[in-house]
This record gives structure tokens, sequence and C-alpha cells, in this order.
């Protein structure tokens, strides 16, 4: 036994200064990540199994489904919920560039006025929005354009002024007004101020810096959330149907209603707007790309090496540098 305790220690630091000498030829290995593992096995056997009960689940009735997806009533709904969308989006950035405008106004009363707007409207829920603009003929029956507590030069009727589409456009149009003016003032304020200094002293007009030096540097920060606020008004287009509209939703609930197939009618709502924000989605992605050129990382990895680098599950070995 004492022979033993006496011998171990010298044998231990041999074995610690073996691989000491060695170490510039050792290889790395990479770093354990089990609980990874463990997710991304759990996350396909959910996959799997989702998969596995939209195929033998017969009360998806698929049959019902290709029948319907390209019907004429799916398809004209389709186009209006498209319409809305895009009249909606353009006028609501006219007016939310003009609404930013007023709030980077040096003006107070200005100032006042479009956070006021911006406050109200994006309290109010788009739907409660949405039912006021249709009901409005029963607060204002009768709307007019005079001098306050004098004589009126011109009124109108509400009753048959605004049809649902249009009720519903303007809803919309001042809804996405808020949001956008926020958009488009936070990227303005995301330009550096030195930027327009530069500018003003190379004798630049105020229009020509705002297209040549400010708008261009704002992009990267206006397109994602444009973008975002893009798919969600497409989304937000099915609220139309409460009012009677037959946008793509409005449609389907109409032929469900007659023919009790809810839940097929319902899936080709879903895989139309699945295919629509699919489109937008990649549209954004490009515009990203475009205008931050400038600003992207070059070392970032691309999404084809990140999964080549985690798709062994045991430790791969690494060439050292120098090789």
């Amino acid at each position: 036994m004492p022979l033993l305790t006496a011998a171990t220690p010298s044998v231990r630091r041999r074995e610690v200064a073996a691989p000491a000498d060695d170490l510039g030829q050792a290889a790395l290995v990479g770093r354990r990540r089990p609980l990874q593992w463990v997710v991304a096995i759990a996350g396909v056997v959910v996959l799997a199994m989702l998969v596995n009960t939209l195929l033998t689940n017969p009360r998806f009735e698929w049959q019902v489904v290709g029948d319907y997806l390209f019907s004429n009533a799916i398809l004209r709904g389709l186009v209006l919920t498209l319409w809305l969308t895009a009249a909606v989006m353009v006028s609501g950035y006219l007016l939310g560039i003009a609404v930013a405008a007023l709030r980077l106004s040096d003006n107070a009363v200005l100032r006042s006025v479009s956070f006021g707007f911006v406050w109200f409207v994006r309290s109010v829920p788009p739907l409660v929005q949405l039912l006021f603009w249709f009901e409005l003929a029963s607060l204002y029956p009768r709307l007019s354009l005079g001098i306050p507590f004098g004589p009126e030069f011109v009124s109108v009727q509400t009753a048959h002024l605004l049809s649902a589409v249009a009720a519903a456009y303007v809803a919309l149009t001042i809804d996405v007004a808020a949001f956008a003016s926020e958009i488009i003032r936070g990227g303005i304020l995301s330009v550096d101020r030195g930027q327009t200094e530069a500018a003003d002293s190379l004798g630049l007009s105020r229009a020509r810096t705002f297209r040549r030096v400010v708008l261009p540097q704002a992009m990267p920060a206006i397109i994602p959330a444009s973008g975002n606020l893009l798919i969600g008004m497409l989304k937000a287009t099915s609220l139309v149907s409460v009012i009677a509209v037959q946008d793509l939703l409005g449609a389907t609930e109409l032929i469900y209603n007659d023919n009790f197939k809810v839940i097929p009618l319902l899936i080709v709502a879903t895989l139309w707007y699945l295919l629509l924000t699919s489109l937008l989605s990649v549209l954004q992605f490009g515009l990203e790309r475009r205008f931050s050129r400038g600003t992207r990382r070059a070392d970032r990895p691309s999404l084809p090496a990140v999964w080549r680098s985690n798709l062994p599950v045991f430790p791969h070995r690494r060439p050292r540098a120098g090789r």
C-alpha cells in the first residue's frame, strides 16, 4: 500500500505532462448541447404528429377545401381583400407622413394636435373604429359645412353617404395613419443630426437633404416596421366581415353559412392568408437587404452554415487555424 501511495503522484504527473507537450496537436472539440437536441427532437415529434393529424383526420375534408379554394366567390373576396389592403396602406401612409411632419414641427400647437390624434387612434381598437364609421348616420344624420352658430353653406344626409366598404376604408386608413406616423417619425429620428447639419453646410435645400440624405438612412429602420404593419393590415381586413363586407373571410362565412362546412371553408381562408403573408414576408426581406447593404455584418453566418454547424449529433473535430 505505501508503494502505491508513493508511486501514484509520479504516475499522475506523467499523465498530465504528456498531453501538455502535445497541446499544439490537440483537436478542438465542439461544445456539447444535449438540451438543444432534446428540444429539437421534441419539435420534430410534434411536427410529425401535426402532419399525421392533417392527413388522417377526415373532419378536415380536404376534398371540400380543394373544391372551394379557387371558387369564384372566394376569388372575388380575395381581390377585395387585396384592393382594400393596398388602398388603406397607400392612403394611411400619405396621411401618416403628414402627421409625422406635424409631430416633428417646431409649432407646439401642431405637435399637440398630432400627438392627440395618434394617442386617440392607437387607444381605440380597430373594430370599434370600424363600427363607429359604419354607424356614423346614427350619430350624425346630417353633416353640414358653414359658420359655427351661423348659416350653413352645404349639407348632406349621411344615411347613404358611407357604404360598408367606404366605412371600412376610412376606419382602417385612420388606424394605419396613426401607426405609420410613429414608424416614420422613429425612422427620421434614428438618423444622426450631424448628417442634416453636414448637408446644410453644403448648401443643400431641406427637400433635397431629406430625399438624398435623411430618407435613405431612415429606411432601414422604417421598412421592417412597415412590413409588419402591412402584414398586420392584410389580416386586419378580415374585421370588415363584421359589417357584411364580402372580403376573403366574408365570402368564406357566406359560403359556410349556406352549406355548414365551417372547418373546410376556414381552412380555405387560412391557406390564402398564409400564401399572401408569405409573399409579403419575402418582399420585406428583399427590401431590408437592399436598404441595409452598408450596415450588414460581413461575418454573420448564413442559414445553411448555421445548420451545417449544428447538424452533427456527436462532437466533431474542427481543423486548427494553422492548417
